[in-house]
């Protein structure tokens, strides 16, 4: 069986509605992203933080997959699929899909600020004196701007093995994930899907860029994939 790898970026999520920093001005629902997504940030005010990540947490119970998410979950019928998300939602799970890499960490876990291989599910706020079993306070399971992206070895590897590459939703400008694209064989077909592509077929080999949204240009390539 094929594998298809699958890179989605904010553009994918914002179509269930949900609202990115990147959308305008560089704020996140009205706040610096350096004010509440660096390690600096939670340092300096842990109770805005927390705020901040319980009302996007909110936020996400209340939407639901878009048809570019249920498209994906479809091609795991026809191809070994593995989705790299560089989202901290839970729509492609909820979608269907089984194969999901967080490179941003998820939403919908909690984890200690000291031992981060201490994670726990949480759908509910967040507050301040929640603590870890290590008796020290519970933060977001979000790997914040200046941290290490614990998963980019493993979604590094993956992407080398590639038959066939999608990029859906993302501006290219989020390292290290924008480099993913370089770690696929120049052979392979890549597709890459946003309203206003920030990379053109001629960069790389065998690449189709399609100016859509992802709800309307993922089901598309889809479709052509599976015939």
């Amino acid at each position: 069986m094929k594998k298809i790898v699958v890179l989605t970026g904010a553009g994918i999520s914002a179509e269930s509605g949900l609202k990115t920093f990147r959308d305008a001005d560089g704020l996140w629902e009205g706040h610096d992203v350096y004010e509440v997504a660096t390690p600096e940030a939670w340092y300096k005010n842990k109770a805005l933080v927390l705020d901040f990540y319980n009302q996007r947490r909110k936020q996400l119970l209340e939407v639901n997959p878009n048809p570019a998410h249920l498209a994906l979950a479809s091609l795991e019928q026809f191809y070994e699929v593995t989705i790299i998300t560089q989202n901290v939602d839970d729509l492609h799970e909820r979608a269907g899909s089984s194969n999901i890499i967080h490179l941003h960490g998820e939403l919908l876990k909690s984890r200690s600020s000291i031992d981060e291989n201490l994670i726990y599910h949480c759908k509910s706020d967040l507050n301040i004196g929640d603590l870890c079993d290590k008796k020290t306070q519970l933060r977001p399971h979000i790997v914040w701007f200046g941290e290490m992206v614990p998963l980019l070895d493993k979604a590094i590897h993956i992407t080398t093995q590639a038959d066939i590459l999608m990029i859906i939703g993302t501006s290219m400008q989020v390292y290290p994930a924008a480099n993913l694209i370089r770690y696929a064989s120049s052979n392979i077909l890549k597709y890459f899907i946003d309203p206003k592509p920030a990379i053109q077929e001629n960069q790389f080999k065998n690449l189709t860029v399609l100016a859509e949204k992802a709800s309307i240009g993922v089901p598309k390539i889809v479709k052509q994939l599976i015939g």
